[in-house]
């Protein structure tokens, strides 16, 4: 009797406790904070002008599939950069962000980007999944293993901006990075954002 009575009182904890924990619809894939010089740009590896986020800095629990159970790939993206230090003169920049998938077709991976900045301050965007470079490269049922983020220029993709004659328009400088992903149907609650 007092095995049926614990049973019973454990499931009842676990449907509670799978009561409190519903999907919120929107994750954080990550949120960066770093400082980026010249000499950072020019020794990245393997690509230069590169920031890699993998490892600690990527959301460890994101979902290995992300067409379900919740559709994320149908949804869209929220960016926000916060310029925290830019070298003085309002040279347009940007980063790009590259998702870089488990499993990949085409050529591999898929691109979009933080607003075109000029100045220190926080910038914010919401991106369609469908709405960026290459995103069909991506198998997005297989999830995603880092991101790459690349400091620009306003020229379009090749402007990478360790490559400028004039640099130091462009670094050092510091900012936090962050994307929350917004499931299908869905809008960005900025509550969540941590």
């Amino acid at each position: 009797m007092k095995y049926l009575l614990r049973l019973s009182l454990l499931l009842f904890s676990m449907s509670l406790t799978a009561q409190k924990k519903p999907v919120s619809g929107q994750f954080t894939l990550f949120d960066v904070t770093f400082d980026y010089t010249k000499f950072d740009a020019d020794n990245a590896i393997p690509n230069k002008s590169h920031y890699y986020v993998k490892g600690d800095l990527i959301n460890a629990e994101r979902p290995s599939d992300w067409t379900s159970p919740v559709d994320y790939r149908n949804g869209t993206v929220h960016i926000r950069i916060e310029v925290i230090e830019k070298p003085e003169g309002s040279e347009p920049t940007k980063w790009t962000l590259c998702y870089i998938p488990n499993k990949g077709q085409g050529n591999g991976y898929g691109c979009t980007g933080t607003e075109l900045y000029t100045e220190e301050g926080v910038y914010e965007l919401d991106v369609d999944m469908h709405d960026f470079w290459e995103n069909e490269s991506i198998i997005w049922s297989e999830g995603i293993k880092q991101m790459d983020l690349v400091i620009k220029d306003d020229s379009g993709g090749q402007g990478k901006a360790h490559k400028r004659a004039d640099h130091e328009k462009f670094f050092p400088t510091k900012v936090r990075i962050s994307m929350v992903q917004v499931a299908a149907g869905l809008e960005y609650d900025a509550e969540l954002f941590e």
